[in-house]
């Protein structure tokens, strides 16, 4: 569930990103394109779609260490 509405997003984020060639172990900049703007927005559109806050120290190279990180926050 947090994967698919995290590819939504992606998706929203980034158009131009095929999104049927993202997986689990995605690198979000080298694989994804992801620069720092939208690393922003994808971090904002995040929050707001789970209700979570990002700490400051969020550091997060892959698609998997977001979608972790989105689902222990959920279920804290």
């Amino acid at each position: 569930m947090v994967y698919d509405k995290l590819i939504a997003i992606l998706q929203r984020v980034k158009p131009n990103v095929d999104i049927s060639t993202v997986t689990m172990d995605s690198r979000l900049i080298t694989d994804l394109g992801i620069d720092s703007l939208s690393m922003m927005l994808l971090a904002i559109s995040v929050e707001e779609e789970f209700g979570i806050e990002f700490g400051d120290d969020a550091n997060f190279n892959t698609v998997k260490e977001i979608c972790d990180y989105v689902e222990a926050q959920v279920k804290a």
